[in-house]
């Protein structure tokens, strides 16, 4: 019988200015091993593994059998070993990445044929926005925007040089939660003034412009609104232009907060910046990583 072996990357999106429009992928993962057995059952490693673990209210169980119903096959029960690197509920993708392997996993057992258009939009249809999926399917950095069901996406490889540094609070943040504090209207001075930064944020990535990204980050839609639940956010974007840190953002709908630093000789400097402002006032967790360029993973294994 078939194993599968799938490997999802974490995602940050909007990236400031880029709401439900923007992402880019981050080189750490949810991995998942994958075989037809003869009733479900999951073994999990890695971050929240006693919740990746749970066979009752689990979303890439259901998800892989709600699609299997939805489209006609019959539901095989999956013998699942996890390893988890992406925090839950923190805005770093570990949702889009597990829809993204419900489908997968349901695509490669229900022998559904599905290509990379469908698992977009069945992803897009399960998420609510297709900025997180696009960059988590396909890797690099993405803008989507969509029409109707179908998810258009342009991406471009981040600078090899760029890194990030993720800052993670100790409590998670649900994006239901983030979301309802967003306003109904803007005024037209903060549109403009997104559009602006959005315009400039793709030409940053595709150009290596580190220089833009002062700019090219800056947020009037979600982020002010949003920073009474995310306190890392006004604490660290102060530090833009200093100690090689180029850009600041919520990661997705934080809490975490994401950095762009300009390369590793600066690691140091910019870690040790954000320890100096968070130190004695809310507790972080920096990951250090890199913008993959590579999206999801999938082999077969016949044993």
């Amino acid at each position: 019988m078939d194993r599968l072996r799938l490997r999802l990357p974490a995602t940050s999106a909007n990236l400031g200015p880029g709401f439900d429009a923007v992402a880019v992928a981050l080189d750490f993962a949810l991995e998942i091993e994958a075989a037809a057995a003869e009733e479900f059952a999951i073994s999990a490693t890695g971050r929240d593994a006693e919740r990746c673990g749970r066979l009752h209210n689990n979303l890439i169980l259901e998800i892989y059998k709600d699609l299997l119903e939805a489209n006609g096959r019959p539901i095989v029960p999956l013998s699942l070993q996890l390893t988890n690197g992406i925090p839950l509920g923190m805005g770093c993708g570990s949702s889009a990445a597990s829809r993204l392997a419900a489908i997968a996993l349901a695509a490669h057992f229900g022998q559904l044929n599905w290509d990379t258009d469908r698992v977009l939009e069945e992803a897009y249809a399960l998420e609510g926005h297709p900025d997180n999926v696009a960059a988590c399917w396909l890797g690099g950095f993405v803008s989507a925007v969509c029409e109707g069901r179908r998810v258009h996406v342009a991406r471009v490889d981040p600078p090899e040089e760029w890194r990030a540094i993720v800052a993670l609070p100790s409590e998670p943040l649900a994006t239901s939660k983030a979301r309802a504090v967003l306003p109904a209207t803007y005024s037209m001075e903060d549109v403009v003034a997104n559009l602006q930064s959005v315009a400039v944020l793709g030409l940053a990535f595709a150009q290596a412009r580190g220089d833009l990204l002062r700019l090219a980050m800056n947020d009037r839609i979600h982020q002010p609104y949003r920073a009474t639940f995310c306190p890392l956010l006004p604490l660290l974007l102060p530090l833009v232009g200093k100690d090689g840190i180029l850009g600041v953002a919520l990661s997705g709908a934080g809490p975490a907060v994401l950095m762009v630093v300009e390369g590793e000789e600066s690691l140091q400097a910019a870690s040790s910046a954000i320890g100096k402002v968070t130190e004695n006032r809310v507790a972080a967790e920096l990951t250090i990583c890199r913008f993959s360029r590579v999206g999801a993973s999938q082999a077969t294994e016949t044993k």
